[in-house]
């Protein structure tokens, strides 16, 4: 399936072989009674020819394209006519609102040099005031939806190499320097290739998602990885998702979904939302691969999920953990086919240090899920300040080469040959060819598997030791219901010394204590479980904690709005030096020697 030059003629032959078959099946919000969408492989064809004309009449060919839709079919035919007339592609999160979302695809229109905006005539009029306003003056917006746009007959094939650019992912992130992955022909073709041979996917797949359309994984794994294997895909927007998980898991029994995922937060809460009279209606015998990753996979998510389900028809190998980011197009590693997902115990203390060791009797415990096996990467686990290989079985991140690794950042030289181009040292002043991705992610490899134990950036050194965040956030969710699962950020803040800060988002319907009480049982527990201490902790609404299109949480955000004064608390805790770091609104606080409560909001 990799005999050809670029993706683009790949879906050319694809949607001519396939014709009247169903390319993709849109499912709309069912609480208004609307019907299934389908786009056939023909259609497909003659609207991205219709909408390329356009484009290539306008020149665009070889320069970039803004993509601006809600979820459905209209983004497919667009992103497709981007591939046709051999423009780049630049998916963006719609606009949904004046504010922020407006400042981040300014950002990213301004940053990609985009030529044209893209979106549907319900949107059109919208974006074009906010190009007029924003001073984007010779930027055209295309209502595609309009079939008086573009002429399907005046289209002509593109001339396009391997390594021309067929999209930019823009990383979740700032909104003031939004960076975009150049991802091209050749790293997309290479990376759709390894999830099928990862997946063990072919003609009879049919892929399903909710996730995002400008996500990596909604449209690599959803949308352009049925393109590749000439099969279907059927799709529902990611807000019919988070209203009716349900809804989810019953579109994969309906159309018998072989492939399809998510973040970890969405078996959650399908555990936590579907009923048990939902339940039996549920077929979920035709899933295979059900992909787990985006954000950390957790064994407990894992054996919830499986155990919950497992009445629908759902198998332990189903469950498909797996590693990857947009800088590697998609997918790096992932669970071996037909083999329940790896869990390891290992010493809590040990993996502090860097090192893997079994636990003892008396210490405590952490559960590490395997990401897989690469086999489309060469991988190395490294010391991320003296870049010298670490041996197996110690911590170190994870440096990656590969096909499927973009060349760089969207205009980003320097930052590409740091990331992109690093070399590991002999530790003796000698160094290899270079050629490494850097991935920002710590990593250890045991039995040829790889085990994703945290964010470099992230790291709290306290004492000496290295706390994952994610492990401190997971264990005070844990300990009563009031605390809403993956809605916590943890992170440190630094005067002479590290502070540890917690801030987590409370359901007010669940409280059965006084604030105060309840955040000082946390620090109590915290410092118990962790030998830390925990002076600084905000109580905070549902909704508080910033995430990516993932669900990933932006814990460096986190700390940039909590140093700043930005974090809205119902009740927080605060040493006096953390105190001083942030805002002079706060810092004027007349609380300053103790907690300050807004428990009347609650």
């Amino acid at each position: 399936m990799t005999n050809f030059r670029t993706f683009t003629e790949l879906v050319l032959e694809r949607t001519e072989a396939r014709s009247a078959a169903d390319a993709f099946i849109f499912l709309p919000d069912d609480a208004q009674g609307s019907v299934p969408q389908h786009l056939t492989s023909a259609g497909l064809h003659q609207e991205a020819r219709r909408i390329a004309s356009w484009l290539q009449e306008r020149g665009a060919t070889n320069r970039q394209v803004l993509l601006l839709y809600p979820s459905g079919l209209d983004f497919i035919k667009a992103f497709t006519a981007c591939l046709y007339a051999g423009a780049v592609a630049v998916p963006g999160p719609l606009p949904a609102e004046q504010g922020q979302h407006f400042a981040r695809v300014s950002g990213i229109l301004r940053d990609a040099e985009a030529c044209a905006v893209l979106t549907d005539s319900a949107n059109a009029p919208q974006i074009s005031a906010w190009l007029a306003e924003a001073g984007f003056t010779d930027v055209p917006c295309l209502a595609t939806d309009d079939p008086a746009q573009g002429d399907a007959d005046a289209w002509h094939a593109p001339s396009l190499t391997p390594d021309s650019l067929a999209f930019l992912q823009y990383t979740s992130g700032s909104t003031s320097e939004p960076k975009g992955v150049a991802v091209s022909q050749r790293n997309l073709l290479a990376n759709q290739a390894a999830i099928q041979r990862s997946m063990g996917t072919g003609p009879e797949t049919v892929c399903g998602g909710w996730l995002p359309f400008y996500h990596d994984m909604g449209l690599i794994g959803h949308i352009l990885h049925p393109l590749y294997l000439g099969t279907p895909g059927i799709l529902m927007a990611p807000f019919t998702f988070l209203k009716r998980p349900y809804s989810w898991l019953k579109m994969i029994g309906d159309y018998g979904i072989t492939s399809g995922g998510g973040p970890n937060f969405a078996y959650d809460l399908c555990v936590r939302r579907v009923t048990d009279a939902q339940l039996e209606t549920l077929d979920l015998s035709t899933w295979t691969g059900a992909n787990n990753g985006a954000e950390p996979v957790r064994a407990e998510t894992i054996r919830a999920f499986t155990e919950r389900f497992a009445p629908a028809g759902f198998r332990p190998e189903t469950m498909f953990p797996c590693y990857g980011m947009a800088e590697t197009t998609l997918l790096v590693s992932g669970t071996p086919r037909n083999a329940a997902p790896r869990v390891l115990d290992v010493d809590a203390e040990a993996l502090e240090r860097g090192e893997l060791a079994d636990p003892g009797e008396d210490g405590s415990t952490r559960s590490l899920v395997s990401s897989g096996i690469t086999r489309d990467f060469d991988i190395s686990i490294v010391d991320p300040e003296t870049h010298v290989e670490k041996s197996q079985g110690h911590v170190g991140e994870i440096w990656l080469k590969g096909d499927s690794v973009a060349s760089g950042y969207w205009k980003r030289p320097q930052t590409n040959k740091e990331i992109f181009d690093a070399a590991i040292s002999d530790g003796m002043g000698g160094h290899d060819g270079g050629g490494w991705l850097r991935t920002g992610d710590m990593g250890v490899l045991k039995d040829g598997e790889l085990y994703v134990t945290g964010r470099l950036k992230e790291m709290v050194i306290l004492a000496g030791r290295n706390l994952y965040p994610q492990d401190v956030e997971r264990a005070v969710q844990l300990t009563d219901k009031v605390f809403r699962i993956g809605g916590g950020a943890v992170f440190a803040v630094d005067t002479d010394r590290e502070h540890l800060v917690v801030v987590q988002e409370i359901r007010p319907a669940e409280l059965s204590t006084d604030l105060h009480t309840l955040a000082s049982g946390l620090q109590r527990f915290i410092s118990k479980e962790f030998s830390v201490p925990a002076g600084n902790v905000l109580l905070v609404r549902p909704g508080t904690i910033c995430k990516t299109t993932s669900g990933k949480i932006q814990r460096t955000l986190m700390r940039k709005l909590f140093l700043e004064g930005g974090i809205a608390a119902l009740h927080e805790v605060l040493e006096p030096a953390v105190r001083e770091l942030i805002a002079s609104a706060e810092a004027g606080d007349p609380a300053d020697a103790g907690a300050r409560s807004l428990e009347s909001v609650v």
